[in-house]
């Protein structure tokens, strides 16, 4: 596929078949991803790759203690809820699944199915959670870096028939994650990215999401008209 092929083409998968992925696939695409430029080169990110009976005591965990009420402890700084245009393109892609997914505005049953589907990482067959070193916890490098290294991998996996999800509803409670995915206290979790072959007959897998045009975007500054 070419670049522009991937990117455009590239999709969130939110259904995904009941196969497993082969260790090498993963393997691969994450060396692909971590040509993935950083600061001065510092490459501060580790991935915890985790599947089978792990996965499962991960989501079952996640969703149990967040059904239960525990406070979430999600490790990257949170700016509380959207506002304004921000609040707006996130009522959209949320009205966007609804819609194509047939839950209904009232549907207090099928929302909170949904929900739970977040909680479980979208039942994807593997989970990648991504970490960056603690020694340099605090500033705003490591976690933009994490984030070039996040796309790239998700393009990669793309390009090569698999389908990913960034979420950050699969680690909301970091003790279970860090616990069965042997996570050491030198990292920090930045979030999770599920992966799987997609299920083409999974209605919310056809959306697309909409996009600002360049317009609103960029500013270009001392070009000629």
């Amino acid at each position: 596929m070419e670049y522009d092929e991937v990117v455009l083409g590239r999709r969130s998968i939110r259904g995904y078949l009941p196969k497993p992925v082969p260790r090498e696939l993963i393997r691969e695409v994450i060396e692909v991803a971590m040509r993935a430029p950083s600061s001065l080169n510092t490459q501060p990110w580790n991935f915890y790759v985790v599947a089978g009976e792990v996965l499962d005591k991960i989501r079952a965990g996640n969703t149990e203690r967040n059904l239960a009420g525990e406070p979430d402890s999600r490790e990257f700084r949170n700016h509380g809820a959207y506002e304004g245009v921000h609040r707006e393109r996130q009522i959209g892609i949320a009205k966007q699944l609804f819609k194509v997914m047939n839950i209904e505005r009232h549907d207090q049953e099928a929302r909170q199915s949904w929900v739970l589907r977040g909680f479980r990482q979208f039942d994807a067959p593997v989970s990648v959670v991504v970490t960056y070193d603690r020694s340099i916890h605090g500033g705003d490098i490591a976690p933009f870096d994490c984030g070039g290294v996040t796309n790239a991998m998700v393009n990669a996996a793309w390009s090569r028939g698999l389908g990913c999800v960034i979420n950050s509803q699969g680690i909301m409670q970091s003790p279970v994650v860090r616990e069965h995915a042997k996570i050491p206290d030198d990292q920090v979790i930045m979030i999770c990215v599920a992966m799987g072959f997609p299920d083409d007959s999974f209605p919310a897998n056809a959306v697309v999401s909409e996009r600002k045009s360049v317009d609103e975007t960029a500013v270009f500054v001392g070009f000629d008209e």
